[in-house]
């Protein structure tokens, strides 16, 4: 690694530049950002931070739009994820 690969950018983990939502309502990483180094750290850490919370949020109401789960699973996942954002 360079010296300029050796820091990561200043958009690192951050969930918008990252992983933005896409027009399709799905999230998808920017072509520069697999060019980049730092991409998987980068990724995981936005999606441990707080705003992956959201990512969890997402995917939860994806699966239960799709039958995937019922609606009290749903209840419980979505309550479960409330009260981590509190915890932290």
């Amino acid at each position: 690694m360079t010296r300029s690969e050796s820091k990561p950018p200043g958009c690192f983990g951050n969930l918008e530049i990252v992983f933005p939502m896409g027009q399709n309502g799905l999230r998808d990483t920017p072509e520069p950002c697999l060019a980049c180094p730092f991409k998987v750290a980068c990724l995981k850490s936005a999606i441990q931070g707080r705003d992956g919370l959201k990512v969890r949020e997402e995917q939860i109401d994806r699966a239960y739009e799709s039958g995937m789960i019922g609606f009290f699973e749903r209840w419980s996942k979505k309550k479960a994820i409330e009260r981590r954002k509190k915890s932290r």
